[in-house]
This record gives C-alpha cells, structure tokens and sequence, in this order.
C-alpha cells in the first residue's frame, strides 16, 4: 500500500466505511484544554500553527465554499491575528494552514473553518485536523491529529533521528496523559502518520 493509498484508507474510504460515529467539528474544542495539559505535564507547548486537511472537489459550488471559508478566515484575522494559507500537498490533498501565537485562536479558526464546509455539505470531503507541538527541551515535533471520519484524535509523534519513523514511546505517552481529556483512536490501526515532504518540515509542507 502506497501513501496515498494508506491516507485514503485511514482517514478517507476506509474510516468512513468503519466510522464510530458522526465527526462533530465541536470535538476540536478539547484542544482548548488539552494543550494546557500538554504543556504542565508533558513539556510540549504549541508551535503557534494548526492545519485543517481536505480532499477536493472540482466544482463550483465547492469553490465558493472554500470562498466562504477564505472570507471568514480574513475576517477573523483583523479581530485575532490569526493567519491564513491555503496550500496542496504532493498527494492532491488541499490544506488551510493557521497561524497564531494564541492557541485557542487556532482551535476557533479551524473549527470554524470545517464548520462552514460542512454546512455547505461537504463535511465528507474533510480529512484532518492537525494542531502541532515542539518539546520545550530538546525541540521535537509531535502532533494531535484530528480525524473527521472516525470522530477522534490520535497522537503523532516523528522520530527526528530517523526517516520515517515514529516515537511509539512519545505517542503512548501523549495518549495515557491526554485520553479521556481528548476522545483518542481506540483502533491504533487508524493512527495513520501524516509524514512531510521533507525532514523536519510540518505534513503541511
């Protein structure tokens, strides 16, 4: 199974196929305390950058959603600051990238964002949400990830000595610590890693 296969399967086809239950964009606002968990306990404070992950579709009338999502998005940043870009991945993926100091600004924009898509009636074509973390110390990145499909969260936690290889240990205990404060992925099979083009760049980039 190729990557793309393997996204397809663990947060498009497949997940929604073996979905629990219907994704709820106000799941996302568990991150609004989880971070603060994250960072008392565990040492990893928000990066200040958060990304919502879909797959396209060609048509007008999805285009003047992602619109209506642009025009909130450029709304909100006169009232937070929080900023906005809009990206594709090498895998045909469309990705809306959030930038902000304020944690909690993250969380609202992207709830915000997903919230618009699917009142437009396209919640089936979002993927991910991804809000992402470095270690206070030793500065490694590991991510809460967000899958619409299944209605969970699961940790992603990049071995930056490797390629291509996770931190099994960094992400059991990223589940022990947050599960119950945020609804984690029971199935590990569905912890699929989002890896970036590029050694330590964010899957974004």
């Amino acid at each position: 199974m190729g990557l793309l296969d393997g996204l397809k399967s663990a947060l498009g086809i497949k997940a929604e196929a073996d979905a629990t239950r219907d994704a709820d964009p106000d799941d996302l606002f568990g991150m609004s305390t989880a971070y603060l968990t994250m960072e008392a306990e565990l040492g990893y404070a928000p990066t200040g950058d958060a990304a919502l992950c879909f797959a396209d579709v060609d048509s007008t009338d999805f285009r003047d959603a992602i619109e209506e999502v642009e025009a909130i998005l450029e709304a909100g940043e006169v009232e937070t600051g929080t900023t906005a870009e809009f990206t594709s991945d090498d895998h045909g993926y469309q990705w809306v990238v959030l930038h902000d100091e304020a944690f909690e600004d993250l969380v609202t924009s992207i709830h915000f964002a997903a919230d618009t898509l699917i009142e437009a009636r396209y919640g089936s074509r979002l993927l991910a949400a991804v809000f992402a973390f470095e270690h206070e110390r030793d500065g490694g990145l590991v991510y809460w990830i967000y899958s619409f499909r299944r209605g969970a969260f699961y940790p992603f936690a990049p071995d930056d000595r490797t390629e291509h290889e996770r931190d099994s240990a960094a992400e059991f205990k990223l589940e022990s610590n947050l599960n119950g404060e945020l609804t984690v992925e029971s199935d590990k099979e569905y912890w699929y890693p989002l890896w970036p083009d590029r050694a330590g760049d964010h899957p974004w980039e």
